[in-house]
């Protein structure tokens, strides 16, 4: 199954949050910064997911903080092939085993 890439936008003007979401998977791209205005943290662009529809919090995306906003877009992208494909497979695991009798 192939996903459609994400489509982020910016949340709120003149801050650094991007948003795109993906059926019930919400990504987030923060420019994060150890000082100046906006989030805290490490120099670059920290990106984030987690379930639309839940009040867990959210995970980092692996590699975060990313140099450019592109490898923050790819590397959320990448994620989202992951939890589909996951989801897959636990759907696969979950159906029934159906037999064929002649």
């Amino acid at each position: 199954m192939l996903s459609m890439s994400l489509q982020f936008y910016q949340v709120v003007e003149h801050l650094d949050v991007w948003i795109a979401s993906s059926a019930d998977i919400s990504f987030v791209i923060t420019f994060d910064s150890p000082t100046g205005p906006g989030f805290r943290g490490r120099q670059g662009f920290a990106a984030s997911w987690r379930p639309l529809h839940s009040r867990t919090g959210a995970v980092k995306v692996i590699g975060s903080p990313f140099k450019t906003f592109v490898d923050a877009e790819t590397a959320c992208n990448d994620m989202l092939g992951i939890l589909e494909a996951s989801r897959a497979a636990q759907a696969n695991r979950a159906a029934p085993l159906s037999v064929n009798f002649r």
